[in-house]
C-alpha cells in the first residue's frame, strides 16, 4: 500500500465498500475521512492519537512507513453541542468506532492524565478518556499512555512548547504538504510522532518487546 502523504481532510470524496457505518458517525466522518481507509493486509504499522475531549476530540493516524512517518488522516471529532454528556460520549463512541475500523490502527495513543486546577475540566477529560480506552481496546489494538509534556518535547524540543510551536514543529516533520490544522488534530499527531520515536529508539537499542505497554 502506498501511503497518503498528507492527512485526507475536507475533500468530497466515496466511502469504500466495506460495511456500513453507525448513522451518527457517518455524517461526522464524511468529510474529514473521504474514501480513507486501510487495507487489512497493509504491511507499515499504523498509530493513531488521540487528543481527549468531550466537546472535541482530535485525531491523527500516522503510517510508520521505512522512509519515516507519514501523515494518514487528521481531524477532530465533535459532537452536538447541545447534547447532554451521555449522549456526547455515545456520538464519541461512534465515530471512534468508525475511526478504528477504517484506520485499522495497531497503537492507539492517548494522552495519559494528569491533574488539573479546574476540577470539572478534569473529570471530563477523564470521561473522554474512558471512551477511547474502551473503543481501542474492543477493537483489538494496543494501548499506549503519553504524557502531554512528553509529546510536546518529542516534537518542539521542550515540554512546556504552547500550541502553536507544537503545531509548527508538527508540520515541519510531516512536510509541507500537510494542511492547516486545528489544535486538537495537531495535539494528537504530537502524541503519535512522540511514540514513533520511542518506537525508533527502542528498535535501534533492540530492547522493543512484543506486546509490551508503552509509556512516555
Amino acid at each position: 500500500m502506498a501511503p497518503t502523504k498528507s492527512p485526507a481532510v475536507r475533500r468530497p470524496g466515496r466511502r469504500p465498500p466495506e460495511r456500513a457505518a453507525p448513522a451518527g458517525a457517518r455524517a461526522r466522518l464524511a468529510d474529514e475521512l473521504p474514501g480513507v481507509a486501510v487495507p487489512a493486509g497493509c504491511r507499515w504499522p499504523i498509530v493513531l492519537g488521540i487528543d481527549p475531549g468531550t466537546r472535541a476530540m482530535g485525531y491523527g493516524a500516522l503510517v510508520l512507513a521505512p522512509g519515516g512517518a507519514r501523515a494518514l488522516a487528521a481531524g477532530v471529532l465533535r459532537p452536538a453541542r447541545a447534547a447532554a454528556l451521555p449522549q456526547r460520549l455515545a456520538e464519541l463512541r461512534a465515530d471512534l468506532d468508525e475511526l478504528l475500523r477504517r484506520l485499522r490502527p495497531g497503537t492507539v495513543v492517548v494522552e495519559r492524565a494528569f491533574s488539573a486546577r479546574n476540577v470539572q475540566s478534569a473529570l471530563r477529560i477523564g470521561e473522554s478518556r474512558g471512551v477511547v480506552l474502551a473503543a481501542a481496546a474492543a477493537a483489538g489494538a494496543r494501548v499506549v499512555e503519553i504524557a502531554p509534556a512528553s509529546a510536546k518535547r518529542a516534537v518542539a524540543g521542550h515540554g512546556s512548547a504552547s500550541k502553536p510551536q507544537v503545531a509548527a514543529m508538527v508540520a515541519r516533520l510531516l512536510g509541507p504538504s500537510l494542511p492547516a490544522l486545528a489544535d486538537d488534530a495537531t495535539d494528537a499527531l504530537a502524541l503519535a510522532l512522540c511514540h514513533a520515536r520511542v518506537l525508533e529508539l527502542e528498535r535501534a537499542a533492540g530492547v522493543l518487546l512484543p506486546g509490551r505497554r508503552a509509556r512516555a
